[in-house]
């Protein structure tokens, strides 16, 4: 089986900070990993080395077995990297819809394309605000615009920085019931989440980093029946 995504020995630098050590993992199609740790534990970092923000400084970084770890973010999002950001960055001056529009790419060998149509029928409330700037909706308005525009790409893995963060908790079931009907629908997310049970209830395996080494690799069974090591490296939930 080829692995969607693959990092094998990466080092990843802020200026002469060095941030991520030897970090490896991958993520095998149609599954959740959950990379977890502590606020400053590499795991931003570790999604913009994979979106070509910050290149890695040593390691690699392979998309279905191609090396992507010197691509510009733009390229590596036309191979299929799709990306949530931490704090959404929708485009606020433009409707709903053009935030949507503008990030349409067709994809070949996709059974079911997303489309406008399909995001607006995975989220029923922004077909009542397509017209709207994207700056006067809610926060989780926002967030489901932010998920919707990613998939928009139609991504071949989906890369989540935080998709719950500052949302009520409604709006975090919501976006977790999203999640899980993705999942089913065999997309390949990588998802960084500090909401540790909504993380778990998704993930099908777990990398835990502390200060940018990876600390724990393994299922998220054994990370739910280990509070020991939830503990250690998380805190308690």
């Amino acid at each position: 089986m080829t692995e969607v995504l693959a990092l094998s020995g990466v080092d990843a630098l802020y200026g002469e900070s060095h941030v991520l050590h030897g970090v490896s993992f991958s993520l095998n199609p149609g599954r959740v990993l959950a990379l977890l740790g502590r606020n400053g534990a590499g795991k931003t970092t570790c999604m913009s080395a994979i979106i070509g923000f910050l290149p890695p400084r040593t390691g690699e970084i392979r998309l279905f077995g191609e090396a992507i770890g010197r691509l510009s973010p733009e390229t590596i999002s036309r191979k299929g990297v799709g990306f949530v950001p931490q704090g959404r960055r929708i485009f606020p001056s433009l409707t709903v819809q053009e935030n949507l529009v503008v990030s349409r790419q067709k994809r070949k060998g996709v059974a079911m394309p997303w489309t406008l149509e399909r995001v607006i029928e995975l989220f029923p409330r922004l077909k009542e605000r397509l017209q709207q700037s994207a700056g006067s909706l809610s926060g989780g308005e926002q967030q489901m615009l932010a998920i919707g525009r990613a998939l928009m790409g139609n991504p071949r893995v989906l890369l989540m920085d935080e998709p719950s963060e500052g949302l009520a908790p409604l709006i975090v079931a919501e976006v977790g019931r999203t999640l899980l009907r993705l999942k089913h629908e065999g997309q390949s997310i990588l998802l960084v989440e500090q909401n540790i049970k909504l993380a778990l209830d998704l993930a099908d395996e777990v990398v835990i980093l502390n200060t940018g080494r990876v600390a724990f690799s393994g299922s998220a069974g054994q990370v739910r029946n280990d509070q020991a090591l939830i503990t250690q490296h998380l805190g308690v939930f």
